[in-house]
């Protein structure tokens, strides 16, 4: 009998280890490191700036070690109530890349246009489905040094923290949320 009770205490053991998230947040061989993701941004915006190593330091020291980011262009404009619309590509530490589209709405005190490169730290998500999905968010001066702006949409345990550098003048304050899909799509609900 005592074999079989170890034999059911390791199936019980091995069901509560699958229920599990696949990787552990400071597990180095599942996340990317500060460096890494720096050279990432920097061969991905063209040029490092002072600014953006800031905010990519901000962002270890706030989240800890991403799994993922999102390279990508987008393209917003705003008179109180905003639209923002993008593409990119969702780059695992384990995996392979997949294409993602995103769109939102965002209401708020904000007025102008912009067209940026949008480089996205993505933690705790496990696997690269889940980032298909709404995460609302708030716009604005949340975070903003030597060009490079900052902030965060959080949506059951997965935290997204898009890197902003672009042109355009878009000012004000705004809450909203992006919408990331599979396909692209004009809907931004």
């Amino acid at each position: 009998m005592s074999d079989r009770r170890l034999h059911l205490q390791q199936l019980a053991a091995l069901a509560a280890a699958s229920a599990l998230p696949a990787f552990a947040a400071d597990e180095k061989d599942v996340t990317y490191d500060e460096d890494s993701v720096l050279k990432a941004a920097t061969d991905f915006f063209g040029d490092t700036t002072e600014g953006l190593a800031k905010v990519i330091e901000k962002a270890f020291k706030e989240q800890g070690r991403p799994n993922a980011y999102i390279r990508g262009q987008e393209a917003g404009a705003a008179i109180t109530v905003g639209l923002r619309y993008g593409e990119g590509d969702l780059i695992l530490k384990q995996g392979a890349a997949h294409k993602v589209f995103w769109a939102g709405p965002s209401i708020g005190f904000d007025l102008g246009a912009n067209a940026s490169k949008v480089f996205t730290l993505v933690y705790k998500l496990p696997k690269a489905a889940d980032i298909y999905q709404r995460f609302p968010g708030v716009d604005g001066s949340l975070y903003y040094v030597g060009g490079a702006g900052i902030n965060y949409q959080r949506l059951n345990g997965i935290t997204l923290a898009p890197i902003r550098l672009g042109v355009g003048l878009r000012a004000g304050a705004s809450v909203g949320y992006m919408h990331y899909r599979r396909e692209k799509s004009l809907n931004p609900f």
